[in-house]
């Protein structure tokens, strides 16, 4: 199938038909890879998060693929679980449905109770499918070896790596039990958040081919209908996913890599529900500080720091000149982003990207090609709930309250970086983020205002404390006019009593001493910053 792909390919080039024939060329390779089966299918989805590696028209196409197969056979199935579980179907479970309710590249769904009365979900794997992936793996990691420079690719970096992420990522999902320590790690996580279910797992009814879980009674959200029909506010439900979304990613720094319409539920009491924890993958706390703040330079067009953090995040390697690279961003992501924050998108953006990297030495790491995935994925199933959504207007309050609050010394350090240009504060990207950060009627500034009191008479605000003075004075003059402009964004919350309470409480808390001893009250010596 492939050698004819590649002859129909080089027949294009030497009738000069590549451009009338691209968008033939791109079904066809599409069709091949479903028709290859399971580990093919999944080639066509990693692949189409590869904007390094693939030409738009080929991801165009390959982002169609379907995850979705007709079931095997309900004895083969059943043969499993009684493997896996050392009991029959009848012991293990009370009611089963007699067909699979779901069916999918890599398993299939039954609907089942427990004796002990909980409605489960029985995931069973396809028969035979590590063999089958090993050899399949094995072929495609001895074929990119010489295959490589006839392949329509990009090849940003060796093709036998790329093969290797993706094999330990789709080995890492062919088992169960480690999904199913995944969803416990991602409902730990949630733990506090009313608006995220997470369904717990039966570990009694599970192993490496079976996963016992608890049924979760909700619509998919692409069935707009059903969730109307439900009372559900359907923006309620778009802010609880792309909020989740980002938390995921720039807190917790564990994600869902694979959020599609099927792993997602709209919950009767208004929770989004997740399922299918398969596709993980965990970020650095320097990859998510780094991630905030490039948004940031996204968005206030800073093109030289966004460059730079390019190679912080490994997209561009140590040694590359960014400087060139500078002016196409600019050009490319410029017109992306539009005159307004409100036209952004990731999708435009991820669409622009696929020309960029064709004509510059940029790479995708695997991460992030799971992360791409993610947010693209997730927008998609926003715009279908609501084609006028757009995602800044969560995501970016989100990211600006995350920075303002410094919660850590590392997201400290990016908010300075955000805030300060060669020495010199953007006095109109504070503005932007604090006035951005306040549409979302649950952020506080006041506790923020604490934070900052506490940080700028610490010994690490020394420089921020010689910024500031620089600021106000800088070219010979006092900036009244900026922190007066400044004043009337925040005067509403940061009134004079409330402010002098939040100063007095940043005061005592970083130079009262601490107490000691458990009879008498007895003051500890004060410490040497608190002398100087």
């Amino acid at each position: 199938m492939f050698t004819g792909f590649i002859v129909s390919l080089k027949l294009d080039e030497w009738t000069n038909q590549v451009e009338q024939k691209k968008l033939k060329r791109a079904t066809q390779l599409r069709v091949i890879l479903t028709k290859l089966g399971p580990t093919f299918i999944k080639v066509g989805q990693a692949l189409s998060t590869r904007p390094d590696l693939v030409r738009q028209d080929f991801l165009e196409e390959l982002i169609k693929l379907q995850d979705k197969l007709p079931p095997f056979d309900n004895a083969l199935a059943f043969e499993i679980i009684e493997r896996e579980l050392g009991r029959s179907v009848d012991e293990a479970y009370q009611e089963i449905s007699p067909e699979p309710v779901a069916a999918a590249s890599l398993g299939q769904v039954y609907k089942a109770k427990l004796y002990s009365g909980e409605e489960v979900a029985v995931k069973v794997q396809r028969p035979n499918l590590l063999p089958v992936i090993s050899l399949d793996l094995y072929l495609m990691r001895w074929a990119a070896s010489w295959l490589g420079p006839l392949l329509p690719l990009n090849l940003g970096h060796n093709l036998a790596i790329i093969v290797d992420e993706f094999g330990t990522k789709l080995f890492e999902e062919i088992d169960y039990q480690n999904e199913g320590r995944n969803a416990e790690k991602f409902a730990l996580n949630f733990r506090d958040d009313p608006d995220v279910k997470v369904p717990a797992i039966y570990w009694r009814y599970s192993g490496h081919r079976v996963l016992t879980l608890e049924w979760l009674n909700g619509c998919k959200l692409t069935d707009t209908e059903s969730i109307k029909a439900g009372g559900l506010d359907i923006d309620s439900l778009i802010e609880i996913g792309v909020t989740s979304g980002l938390k995921q990613l720039l807190e917790y720094g564990f994600f869902h890599a694979d959020p599609h319409p099927g792993n997602l539920f709209a919950m009767p009491d208004g929770r989004m529900g997740y399922i299918d924890f398969g596709m993980m993958d965990q970020l650095e706390q320097e990859a998510k500080e780094t991630i905030a703040a490039s948004i940031v330079h996204l968005i206030n067009k800073d093109y030289e720091s966004l460059a730079a953090n390019f190679v912080k995040l490994g997209f561009l390697t140590p040694e590359t000149d960014i400087m060139p690279i500078v002016p196409a961003l600019e050009a490319v992501l410029g017109n992306a982003i539009g005159e307004s924050v409100k036209d952004f998108n990731f999708k435009t953006i991820t669409d622009c990207f696929s020309s960029l990297m064709y004509e510059y030495p940029f790479r995708l790491p695997a991460k992030f090609a799971l992360i791409i995935r993610s947010l693209v994925t997730q927008e998609g199933l926003a715009l279908t709930l609501n084609p006028e959504f757009k995602i800044v207007e969560i995501g970016y309050p989100y990211v600006a309250q995350r920075l303002l609050k410094g919660e850590t010394p590392e997201m400290r350090k990016r908010l300075l970086e955000v805030l300060f240009k060669d020495g010199k504060i953007q006095w109109q990207r504070l503005e932007n983020m604090i006035g951005i950060a306040s549409t979302d009627g649950n952020f506080n500034l006041l506790p923020t205002a604490q934070l900052g009191i506490q940080y700028l008479i610490s010994d690490e605000g020394q420089f921020l404390r010689q910024q500031i003075v620089l600021a106000l004075t800088d070219n010979h003059r006092l900036h009244t006019e900026e922190v007066s402009r400044l004043w009337n964004l925040v005067k509403g919350e940061l009134q004079p009593s409330k402010l002098i309470n939040v100063a007095w409480d940043a005061l005592t808390s970083s130079f009262i001493p601490a107490y000691s001893g458990t009879g008498d009250t007895q003051v500890s010596e004060p410490s040497q910053s608190v002398k100087r």
